[in-house]
């Protein structure tokens, strides 16, 4: 398999602009509203993910994908975690701290 960097780096700025398949499209359209408006999602979500070949199966490891990382990205964000500069020191306690 070849990686396609300049579809990667579309896709990490806008998939929207990324040279997708229907399917593609159609299952990042729900991974990006699971991210942004969990809430939002809807039977008519589901349904056009069976229209263009999701089973049962295969939407269950969209959802716990885009869910596992959206969990673990609120983790780290709420710890700090990946927003210093290399040799930044970060307080854990008041008596210790950990050194980048």
């Amino acid at each position: 398999m070849t990686l396609d960097e300049s579809l990667v780096k579309t896709i990490k700025k806008d998939y929207l602009d990324a040279d997708l398949t229907k399917r593609e499209r159609i299952m990042l359209d729900y991974v990006a509203k699971l991210t942004v408006s969990p809430a939002s999602v809807s039977v008519e979500d589901i349904v056009s993910l069976r229209q263009v070949g999701f089973d049962d199966q295969g939407i269950l490891q969209v959802n716990l994908i885009a869910s596992w990382f959206n969990y673990i990205n609120r983790v780290a964000d709420g710890l700090g975690v990946g927003r210093r500069q290399k040799g930044e020191v970060i307080p854990v306690s008041e008596t210790s701290e950990v050194n980048l």
